[in-house]
């Protein structure tokens, strides 16, 4: 199961935009000791908080149904209706939640690990936040107890992908960045002279039969899919 195509594009576009270092000044070479080909930039952090979640929501989701039980009668009726509809949801976001988590911190995969992190802060985040603060649900000490261990969970997730994006789209850039450079060192400087020396002897044929040599282009998504 993959993420469509244009969902991926835009969540590369998106982690490019707010991922990427612009402090950075150009590619650098690593030494003869590692190569960004061998490089490993997942988390192991994030993907230990992963790993205790998925089994912990379990634990929280029968935690949160046995209390909805127990003080339905008293709700009214629109807390019920919330209630009922924010475990929904959050079961619902957690399960393709913990899916992108995997898959992105794993394997590497930038759109999928942006689209984690976007979930965890802008959904599940605010929906765990909601039932622990709002009073008027008449949270029980169970309850309370594993809303703060799961925003605990989701606190340390976001912030673990982040430096992990981070990561992953900085050394997309470098690797770009020196396709690029061996593109330009793999054509033979004869090929340029031979050029040059054609547009200079019959200028206004270049631009029919002539083409300068050029590295080809590596697309950056082609790099997300990697």
């Amino acid at each position: 199961m993959a993420l469509p195509d244009p969902v991926r594009r835009r969540l590369g576009s998106f982690s490019r935009t707010v991922f990427s270092d612009s402090n950075r000044t150009g590619p650098e070479r690593r030494g003869s000791g590692g190569t960004l080909d061998n490089e490993i930039v997942s988390s192991l952090p994030l993907q230990m908080s992963l790993y205790f979640n998925l089994y912990f929501f379990p634990f929280w989701w029968v935690s949160s149904v046995v209390m909805l039980q127990l003080k339905y009668p008293v709700l009214p009726d629109y807390y019920k209706f919330i209630l009922v509809t924010v475990i929904v949801l959050a079961s619902l976001i957690e399960a393709i939640r913990l899916y992108l988590g995997y898959m992105g911190n794993l394997q590497e995969k930038v759109p999928e690990l942006a689209g984690f992190w976007l979930l965890s802060l802008l959904l599940q985040l605010p929906i765990i936040l909601f039932v622990l603060f709002n009073e008027g649900l008449k949270i029980q000490p169970l309850e309370r107890a594993v809303h703060i261990i799961f925003a605990l969970f989701l606190t340390f997730q976001i912030i673990a992908a982040f430096l992990a994006l981070k990561r992953m789209v900085n050394q997309l850039a470098v690797r770009f960045s020196l396709n690029e450079f061996d593109q330009l060192n793999n054509h033979p400087t004869s090929d340029y002279l031979s050029w040059e020396k054609k547009r200079v002897q019959a200028p206004w044929r270049v631009g029919q039969n002539f083409e300068e040599p050029s590295p080809s282009n590596i697309d950056w998504e082609s790099a997300l899919r990697a």
